[in-house]
């Protein structure tokens, strides 16, 4: 009997398509099944009685917008059994899911047979993604023109800021990427780049012939597709811990375009930067660079390991695009979490600046240095600023932004601790400004009042 199931992703932007629910969708029709795909909440798709409805998750502070989306759906099937919840959030955080509505929560992969159906013999996670219904809705994933897969699964570290290990526990050093893509050609024609989706692709021992693989599949150094040049691109990043000469020379021989590396601690900084003059070395100048802050680390921590990049480009002739990512605890259900090291007005003056700079760190240093500063403390003046003067930098620059780095600049020592600790917590508008003796810190309170903002 042909089931009638639909598939749902929450409207948060993301520039991935879903592949979970895309083997999903293949599982499904194969069994002769009806799917069909939708993206958000749609009043018409609800009015409609589903046998069974799966909904994928993303990170753990989309709970608000997941949680509206199951409860949408809920009364679309016979009971709420029949609802599956799959993915990051629903990984992490199966318990609370679980409690707050009665569905049913799939953990981790789809790497087993029977997970969905008793008695099932198929693997889920081994099947060919559904492309098709990518064509079922109206939004555009960046990356649909690509083909998304892993030639690992997990990673043999256990960081404390990172879920793979909870979600993917067992490292498998090899997948057969060849089987995937050559299934996706036969089925919906060949795609124009390679994206893998492995989070620690240099710890396995058959990484030589994931290489050959690459290679052999169309993804050498200088390859071209109808004339366009083909891109792979480990997207989750390297691990410098594992990035040898030897793992270097291999990666060099295929079209990866940046080659990614992170950079989270400062405490690595000779480690990460012998690894960039060896990429350097071995040809490869177009970088990206994981920024992890927020976490263990000081403000400063963060300015520095961005400054680091920004020298190395003028020294190797590298171009290396920073991406600050604002660490978040794994269980948080929103995105307010401050590390012990930091303040909400910090933070918020660092994605004022992204804002700015549509969330990527230039190579160039003047650019750079525009945006965060020659010197730290240069940087932290950046951040402390109203987060109009920030953003609209040009507009205020010879009105109320000049008048503030002018007052600024004049505070002691001990009034710019106590202006900081007055703005911590980014809601200076509130302070009852004539209890404060300092006239120049009343006179920069003034910039933040909220009729300014």
């Amino acid at each position: 009997m042909m089931r009638r199931i639909l598939l749902i992703e929450p409207g948060y932007k993301n520039k991935y398509p879903p592949l979970g629910l895309m083997k999903i969708s293949t599982y499904h029709k194969l069994k002769g099944d009806y799917v069909q795909f939708v993206k958000g909440c749609d009043p018409n798709i609800r009015k409609e009685k589903w046998d069974r409805i799966y909904i994928s998750t993303l990170f753990t502070f989309y709970w608000n917008i997941t949680l509206k989306t199951i409860r949408y759906y809920i009364r679309s099937v016979r009971v709420p059994s029949d609802v599956f919840v799959g993915g990051v959030m629903a990984t992490l955080l199966s318990n609370d899911v679980e409690k707050e509505i009665g569905v049913k929560v799939v953990r981790g992969l789809l790497d087993k047979p029977g997970i969905l159906d008793n008695g099932d013999r198929c693997k889920i996670d081994d099947l060919i993604p559904d492309y098709q219904i990518l064509q079922e809705i109206h939004y555009d994933y960046i990356l649909q023109d690509a083909y998304l897969t892993y030639a690992t699964r997990g990673c043999p570290n256990r960081c404390s800021f990172c879920a793979v290990h909870q979600i993917e526990p067992k490292f498998i050093h090899y997948l057969p990427i060849k089987k995937q893509i050559m299934g996706i050609d036969e089925t919906y024609g060949q795609k124009q780049n390679l994206i893998l989706m492995d989070n620690n692709v240099l710890a396995s021992a058959q990484f030589e012939r994931i290489i050959n693989d690459i290679c052999d599949l169309g993804f050498h150094k200088g390859a071209k597709l109808n004339g366009r040049m083909r891109i792979i691109d480990f997207n989750q990043g390297t691990d410098v811990n594992y990035l040898t000469s030897e793992k270097m020379s291999l990666l060099a021989k295929t079209a990866i375009k940046p080659l990614r590396i992170a950079f989270d601690h400062i405490a690595d900084k000779d480690l990460y930067i012998s690894k960039i003059k060896l990429a350097r070395d071995h040809g490869l100048l177009n970088l990206s660079n994981y920024v992890l802050y927020n976490y263990l680390d000081t403000p400063e921590d963060f300015y520095q390991r961005l400054r680091i990049n920004v020298l190395l480009n003028e020294e190797l002739g590298t171009k290396i695009y920073s991406f600050p990512m604002k660490y978040i605890p794994l269980d948080a259900k929103d995105r307010k979490y401050i590390g012990k090291n930091w303040n909400k007005k910090i933070i918020r003056g660092i994605q004022c600046i992204l804002l700015a700079t549509r969330g990527l760190v230039t190579p160039r240093r003047e650019f750079f240095e525009a945006a965060f500063g020659s010197t730290y403390k240069e940087f932290l003046k950046i951040v402390l600023m109203p987060e109009r003067y920030i953003i609209y930098r040009r507009k205020h620059e010879q009105d109320g932004a000049f008048d503030w780095r002018n007052t600024y600049k004049k505070l002691s020592d001990n009034e710019r601790n106590v202006f900081m600790t007055l703005i911590s917590d980014n809601e200076v508008h509130k302070q009852d400004n004539s209890k404060f003796s300092s006239g120049k810190i009343k006179q920069l309170l003034h910039h933040y009042s909220a009729s300014q903002n």
